[in-house]
């Protein structure tokens, strides 16, 4: 029998690819997305994407799509607490394993794993240690295609975000960037590809710059907020699911 599995769903390019690679295994059984979602906002978390958007991603897939409602600005303990519900919650409905789009972070990996781990969940990484620049021309080769949804300030310029992920995008990134992304410095939408059924249409709204209080402890990379003086500034492209 196929091992039960759910997805940790970003809407972006590595999670695309990963839930493609993920797919093709028959011994793997994706029939769960799992994604934070920004209850204040309606709007997934870190990426900032409309919700409307990141159902219409989850029907065109055709997977059932589950969201963990995080506060407005979630600590890490809320954080912590509100996963471990939704963990619960799977682990109750026969759910063994559970796989990432991650690459390379360590520490990101440690994290989920260890907390995984106390409720006797298997994690998938699918695109560990790949090389990036082989995974972003393999995801355009397979005919996916993204939108930068949210850039990193210190990273890359405002020129960036709104763009398309194709091979012009990846020669005009910086040295200092990696391809995928995989440091924070951008994050995507991915509207098409050999895993939808058919394309998402969207519409382009404003983009705006946004700052942030930067983690006190980045090992743990999640979506949470404390008292650190430091800001962290982004950019942000909106989307918006056109009427129907």
């Amino acid at each position: 029998m196929p091992i039960k599995t759910y997805f940790n769903w970003s809407t972006g390019k590595d999670a695309s690819l990963a839930l493609y690679y993920l797919l093709q295994n028959k011994d793997i059984e994706i029939t769960k997305l799992l994604t934070s979602v920004n209850q204040h906002h309606n709007r997934v978390s870190m990426h900032g994407l409309r919700r409307e958007l990141l159902e219409a991603q989850a029907n065109a897939i055709g997977i059932n799509l589950q969201t963990v409602e995080l506060l407005e600005q979630p600590n890490m303990e809320d954080y912590n607490l509100l996963m471990k519900q939704a963990v619960i919650q799977l682990k109750n409905e026969g759910y063994t394993n559970c796989a990432f789009g991650d690459i390379f972070l360590e520490d990101l990996r440690y994290y989920r794993e260890t907390q995984l781990t106390k409720h006797n969940i298997n994690c998938f990484f699918p695109l560990w240690k790949k090389n990036t620049t082989r995974l972003i021309e393999e995801f355009i080769a397979l005919g996916f295609k993204a939108i930068i949804i949210a850039i990193n300030a210190s990273a890359l310029d405002k020129s960036f975000v709104g763009r398309e992920i194709n091979s012009q995008f990846i020669k005009d990134l910086p040295d200092t960037v990696d391809p995928c992304g995989e440091n924070g410095e951008f994050h995507t939408f991915c509207y098409d590809g050999p895993i939808f059924k058919q394309p998402i249409p969207f519409n382009f709204g404003e983009k705006v710059f946004r700052e942030y209080k930067q983690p006190k402890n980045t090992k743990n990379n999640a979506p949470c907020s404390n008292d650190n003086n430091k800001n962290m500034g982004f950019w942000f492209c909106d989307l918006i699911l056109p009427s129907l």
